[in-house]
């Protein structure tokens, strides 16, 4: 990953060519704590990390994608214009309601939605259930744990979601986060790791299509 616009220098570009054959953009640059970075910025940059040749995500925002206006659709309608080249869209998700199912249901509307929208293959680079109050709210441990099983089955569903990837907290915090982490301080998993690295319990009535080996990602971010 190309995590902010201080990274676009030839020194991480090229060793982002060296470790991987797929390159991540941005890293929530409509958040002022994070790349925090205008279309515009974005847009003027992109070139570098097309330029590697590598196959290249769009910056993952934290606001929803799919409504009217968001950050990434300007940045795609400019990258459009431009003739630059996005091959799938990054995207972060997090539940703030902790009924299971009605969760599930809510992440796989998502994605569809946006989808729908750019028409291009997804990445879920961030997902897990954090109301991201203040201070944050986390589930019980049999929330998130039942949530990575059910969400796990779900995603394998989706032919146009190619990678997912759960946001996992340090473990060793004391405010409760740990029950968004898969593992303990001591390395063992949480209950949610146990459900995680188990997968789903069923296999998707579209195995084949969402079996079909991505190449590795490149991070690049410090």
């Amino acid at each position: 990953m190309i995590w902010g616009e201080t990274f676009i220098e030839p020194k991480q570009l090229e060793l982002a060519k060296k470790s991987g054959s797929v390159l991540l953009g941005f890293n929530e640059p409509d958040q002022p704590d994070q790349a925090n970075m205008t279309v515009q910025q974005a847009l003027d940059l992109w070139p570098h990390l097309t330029a590697t040749g590598m196959r290249v995500g769009s910056p993952a925002t934290a606001a929803d994608p799919s409504s009217s206006g968001s950050w990434l659709e300007q940045f795609m309608d400019g990258a459009k214009a431009r003739g630059y080249r996005v091959d799938f869209v990054c995207v972060h998700w997090y539940g703030e309601n902790f009924d299971i199912d009605g969760a599930v249901n809510r992440l796989k509307n998502f994605l569809q939605a946006v989808h729908h929208k750019f028409q291009l293959p997804i990445w879920l680079t961030e997902y897990s259930l954090i109301r991201w109050s203040n201070p944050p709210t986390y589930p019980s441990w049999e929330q998130q744990a039942k949530f990575a099983s059910k969400s796990i089955e779900m995603l394998e569903t989706l032919p146009f979601v190619e990678r997912y990837a759960w946001f996992s907290l340090p473990p060793w915090m004391k405010d409760g986060s740990d029950r968004n982490s898969l593992y303990y301080q001591d390395g063992d998993l949480t209950p949610a790791g146990v459900a995680y690295q188990k997968g789903p319990t069923t296999l998707a009535s579209n195995a084949d299509a969402v079996a079909t080996e991505v190449p590795d990602e490149t991070w690049v971010d410090q």
